[in-house]
Formats: structure tokens, C-alpha cells, sequence
């Protein structure tokens, strides 16, 4: 049997987004040891707060400074925390109404064990040490059999307000790519590019999917193409990657590789950038041990035709 192919991969960026009014007064908040919620027309009270009345789509902004405790509506216990989450011990991930709201909030709870956490328990918010306007400003929750928190009208009003935030977004996941997808990366490895073609319509798909999402029949039939291709489209870009050792501006295009009915990506090398041009005869750059070309390059041939490449736009 082939072996299965198999990797580990991470998808991870910065989110960068502003704040309208309501969600600045609560992150704010929250750096000041304050939960705040919104009020509704009908009279709730809703935790995290929203700036439109998710049943009536009315803008809301009465702002309510809602209780430090609250009671658990119901929980999952966590055996292994994560990378990055609240606690770095087994810890419960419990929906908390606080007092004075009618909606639950999201956030860990500390417990010895499962055994100690059961909806309708009493809890109460722990601040973190550091804090900057985030939600993890509230460490997590922990167990409370004192009396219930105050309710109050707030302004919202804060000096320093925070006006956006950036949240880390990561993915990690094990990748296998499938029988189709394997045996294009084997091919690649020995330098060669394989499709597979469909029985029905006759298009050869690079990468291969395993089967053709236009007719909806499995493919089996491989087809080497290129090396060489034609730019279809392409985009200069301007900002350079976080980790990525190369200089911007650069091309990154759709290359329809000889043979081939799809386009795949590649970088554009060898030219300057202002020259990169659709129809454009290119092809791939090999570094020693690479399992895939590091660029595409001009041939010198003459440019394709634009009825040549035009159905692969």
C-alpha cells in the first residue's frame, strides 16, 4: 500500500478591526473591571453587548453596568487546554448570566474537576493582572457563594478609550492531501507536473481533485503537463509577508500550464514587475531540494494569443 501523505499546517494571521461606540465602552470597560451590556427596546439586557437588537435590527446603545457575578446556564469540561486558551490547566468553558443580563457570556471557568461544576452554579468574574482592553481581561470565572452584584445605568464614558483591536486568528491542523493530490506531489519531486483528466468533459484539473466538480465523475487518468505556461492574470504585490524573504514589489500570477485546464499560482521572476504582462510565455525555476518551482520565468517566446488562454481567465 502507497503511503499516506500527511503534514502538519498553520494558518495564522493578525485581524486587525475598529470599534463602533458600544463595543469601544465594553472592551474599555473591561480594562476598568467593568462588564457592560446593552439595552434593548423591550427591555433586555444582552452580554456581550451589540449594536443592533438582534430581533428587531433596531441600533441600540443604552448602556447597563451589569453584575461581577452571575450563574452558570450550562458547561463542557476541557481535559486538555490548548495553546492559547484562558487557563493552562483541565478547566470547564461555562455560559455565565451575569446578574442584571438576559444572555450568557462565554468564558472559562476554574474548578478542581467536573465533579465540582453543574449548571445553576454561582460564579463571579477574576480580572486578569494585566489588563488592556480585551476580553481576556477577565481571566475566567471561578466559584462564588457570596451575594449578587448591583445593577446600574453607565454612560459608557471612559478616559482613553479603545478604539480597535487586534486579534491573533490560528488554525493548526494535520493536512493529508489524498490520493489525487499525493501523487502530484510525488510527481513534483521528481521536477514533473501531473493533472488528472476528466472522463466527461475532457479538462485536465492541475492540481488534481480527485474527481471533476463541473461534471461530478471521479478521475482517474493522469496527464503530465507544462513545464512551460501562459500567464492569464496576475497582481502586483506591494506589501511585503510577514516571515516571507522577498522583496516587494513582485508578481504573483494564474499560470495555465501547457496542456493544462486550469490555472495554478506561481511568482513571477526574471522580469521586472512593470513588465509582467497577460499571455506572457513562462517557465518554472528550480532550487536544489525543492519540492516545487520557487518562480516561474520569461521563456523568451513570443506572448500567447489571447484565444489561446482566454477560456482559463
Amino acid at each position: 500500500m502507497p503511503e499516506v501523505l500527511k503534514a502538519p499546517l498553520v494558518v495564522e494571521f493578525p485581524f486587525t478591526r475598529s470599534l463602533g461606540p458600544v463595543q469601544s465602552a465594553f472592551l474599555t470597560g473591561l480594562r476598568e473591571r467593568v462588564v457592560l451590556g446593552v439595552r434593548t427596546g423591550d427591555g433586555r439586557v444582552l452580554v456581550p453587548p451589540v449594536e443592533y437588537d438582534p430581533v428587531t435590527a433596531e441600533e441600540i446603545g443604552d448602556l447597563v453596568h451589569v453584575g461581577l457575578t452571575g450563574t452558570v446556564t450550562t458547561w463542557a469540561w476541557n481535559h486538555e487546554p490548548r495553546r492559547g486558551q484562558p487557563l493552562d490547566t483541565p478547566f470547564a468553558w461555562v455560559l455565565v448570566q451575569l446578574d442584571g443580563a438576559d444572555t450568557a457570556l462565554l468564558h472559562a471557568l476554574d474548578a478542581p474537576g467536573p465533579d465540582a461544576v453543574h449548571t445553576g452554579m454561582r460564579v463571579r468574574v477574576r480580572w486578569a493582572g494585566e489588563r488592556t482592553g480585551a476580553i481576556t481581561d477577565i481571566a475566567c470565572f471561578e466559584p462564588y457563594d457570596g451575594e449578587a452584584s448591583t445593577v446600574t445605568v453607565h454612560a459608557g464614558e471612559f478616559e482613553d478609550p479603545v478604539t480597535g483591536i487586534v486579534a491573533a486568528a490560528r488554525l493548526d491542523y494535520t493536512y493529508s492531501p489524498g490520493r489525487a493530490q499525493t501523487a502530484y506531489i510525488n510527481a513534483l519531486s521528481g521536477r514533473r507536473t501531473v493533472g488528472e483528466r476528466c472522463p466527461s468533459c475532457r479538462k485536465v484539473y492541475v492540481p488534481p481533485r480527485g474527481a471533476c466538480p463541473t461534471c461530478g465523475v471521479a478521475t482517474s487518468e493522469q496527464v503530465e503537463v507544462g513545464p512551460r505556461g501562459t500567464v492569464t492574470t496576475f497582481c502586483i504585490v506591494n506589501i511585503k509577508a510577514k516571515n516571507l524573504d522577498i522583496e516587494v514589489p513582485y508578481v504573483y500570477a494564474h499560470i495555465a500550464l501547457d496542456g493544462a485546464g486550469l490555472a495554478l499560482h506561481g511568482r513571477i521572476g526574471g522580469i521586472p514587475y512593470d513588465e509582467v504582462r497577460m499571455g506572457l510565455r513562462v517557465e518554472p525555476v528550480w532550487t536544489e531540494g525543492a519540492r516545487y518551482p520557487d518562480h516561474y520565468r520569461p521563456t523568451g517566446e513570443p506572448d500567447a494569443d489571447y484565444d489561446t488562454y482566454r477560456e482559463l481567465l
